[in-house]
């Protein structure tokens, strides 16, 4: 990170700081935390639950270091979650979590653009709610 890119990262969480300030003495901090704590625990929840069903799934392949091959694992160690397309936005297209695996620089918009491009991706079978 170049020294702009720290001054705005640095600006933006200070602004996020004055923000949160300015709510809690607008509403209180109790309220403020009511409002936050709940919506925190449930992103939580989600986050931590949608980690799990990516990495464990039922055909999912584990492998021991001396039998362990990037790709492989990349692509059958990690699923492909076909989500209805509202919650693939919400999940930023993570069901898409085997494209990640093999390449994680490709960026979040994407990942399902790779995945209908490379015939590669064809073959992986699709995990659903």
């Amino acid at each position: 990170m170049n020294a702009k890119q720290h001054t705005y990262v640095q600006l933006s969480n200070a602004a996020n700081v004055i923000g949160i300030l300015l709510l809690m003495v607008w509403i209180g901090w109790k309220a403020y935390l009511l409002i936050q704590l709940p919506v925190i625990s449930l992103g939580a929840i989600a986050g931590v639950w949608l980690f799990y069903v990516q990495h464990q799934f039922e055909h999912v392949v584990w492998k021991r270091k001396e039998e362990w091959d990037y790709k492989t694992i990349a692509l059958e160690g990690s699923s492909f979650f076909k989500l209805p397309k509202l919650l693939q936005w919400f999940t930023s297209n993570i069901g898409f979590h085997h494209n990640h695996h093999l390449s994680p620089k490709i960026p979040n918009y994407k990942l399902p653009v790779c995945h209908r491009e490379n015939p590669l991706f064809r073959e992986i079978k699709p995990i659903t709610l």
